[in-house]
């Protein structure tokens, strides 16, 4: 209980911070707070504000030196593929912006991820396949469940390459989708219209169209992304 209790406060300690930093609360060359008076604040230990400050470093945030002390990192060497970091600096925003770059990512990977799994899949893959679109299907109308279902479909085709490289951007296309999934979770069309999307990418996939697959993932996101557009722009967000 003690080591989850630490381990928790790490977590929120560092999401904290990292939010401070994303918001520019914390300002690239600005000094870190000073750890003691940090900690008390926050009632953390000195032990604990030292880990929190090596994941930061780890994910390119802050720098130590000697005589300098800790300082905040220019943002070009930020770790944006990092998913605690992609997570800060989208989660809490809605922009038409955010939204694109968004996309932009998750279209860098998931149309190959669809070529390469049709070319490669197995009987066990396909059969895993159109199970999840099941589920996907049976909860169209639950938009908790039907995320969850979605999730595991898009993580699937990934792992499904073959390629450990690709499948290891399985947690990062998941914060993207969430992200995704949280800024259209207002849709008055619900999840059905992309049903037949999806239904599309498993037959192709199974049939090892490859060009198939890579067009059928892509007019997927089209469409995810536009009801993000429509999401965002009825309740006014910028961009």
């Amino acid at each position: 209980m003690a080591g989850s209790a630490v381990a928790s406060l790490h977590a929120k300690v560092l999401e904290q911070i990292g939010l401070a930093i994303v918001r520019g609360e914390l300002a690239p060359g600005d000094p870190m707070p000073n750890a003691d008076d940090w900690g008390a604040a926050h009632g953390v230990s000195r032990t604990v504000m030292r880990e929190v400050m090596k994941v930061l470093a780890g994910k390119g945030m802050v720098e130590s030196r000697p005589k300098i002390g800790t300082r905040i990192r220019d943002r070009s060497e930020w770790n944006f593929l990092d998913p605690d970091v992609l997570a800060w600096r989208y989660g809490s925003t809605s922009s038409h912006e955010d939204a694109r770059a968004l996309f932009e990512l998750r279209r860098g990977i998931e149309p190959l991820a669809a070529a390469l799994a049709a070319r490669r899949r197995t009987p066990d893959d396909i059969a895993r396949l159109y199970t999840l679109y099941e589920r996907m299907e049976q909860a169209a109308d639950d938009n908790d469940r039907f995320t969850e279902a979605d999730l595991a479909f898009h993580q699937a085709i990934l792992r499904m390459t073959g390629n450990e490289l690709v499948g290891s951007l399985a947690a990062l296309t998941e914060t993207a989708m969430v992200i995704s999934f949280r800024l259209s979770d207002d849709n008055p069309l619900g999840q059905r219209p992309s049903l037949p999307l999806h239904k599309r990418v498993c037959d192709c996939i199974a049939a090892r169209d490859e060009e198939g697959a890579r067009a059928a993932i892509t007019e997927l996101l089209d469409l995810a992304e536009e009801d993000v557009r429509r999401s965002l722009a009825a309740r006014g967000g910028g961009g």
